[in-house]
């Protein structure tokens, strides 16, 4: 009876045995640009996961970047629709695109976001990507003064001139176009 028991364990063991442990994976990626891109293709969008697309465009990966920052701002997360608009508005990682640019700085703008205020106020004040409103861009540009942001104060301070807050070598976007 007792030699009938073990053959029974020894032939019912490979059955338990299966490649879903679910132990868990072996050595997983903890950290790094390779660990951050597996938690946006899992879903896992958090503040830490979504602000690492900063050291992902700095690093010059403004493909990987634009994969990262549109997860996290289709999640609601307003800083990425900033960076979505400034990878638009320079042909990051793909082409130049001045009203997707405008749309990411309105949906930053529309989350409450001073910096989306500011930068879709300067958008409508120059009518690029969007049409001109200079007294609604105005507007949008005061409350994210109202609100502490620096540049905007700095740019009410200049009485809306533009070329405070603008390089001179951005002055080809912003020309009219027509």
């Amino acid at each position: 009876m007792k030699h009938v028991m073990i053959a029974a364990l020894l032939l019912a063991t490979p059955a338990l045995a299966t490649d879903d442990d679910p132990g868990g994976e072996l050595n997983p990626l903890e950290s790094g640009f390779g660990r951050v891109m597996r938690n946006v293709e899992e879903g896992k969008l958090d503040m830490t996961t979504c602000a690492t697309g900063y050291y992902i465009t700095k690093s010059g990966r403004h493909e990987l970047a634009r994969k990262l920052f549109e997860a996290c701002a289709n999640a609601g997360y307003s800083a990425a629709m900033t960076w979505m608009s400034q990878l638009d508005n320079n042909g990051l990682g793909g082409e130049y695109n001045p009203d997707a640019s405008a749309d990411w700085d309105r949906r930053a703008a529309e989350t409450g976001d001073p910096v989306g205020k500011f930068n879709y106020g300067l958008d409508l004040m120059r009518g690029h990507g969007v049409a001109q409103n200079e007294a609604l861009g105005r507007q949008l540009v005061d409350q994210a003064a109202a609100e502490g942001l620096d540049i905007a104060q700095r740019l009410q301070g200049a009485d809306y001139d533009l070329d405070e807050v603008t390089p001179d070598a951005d002055n080809w976007k912003y020309a009219p176009m027509f």
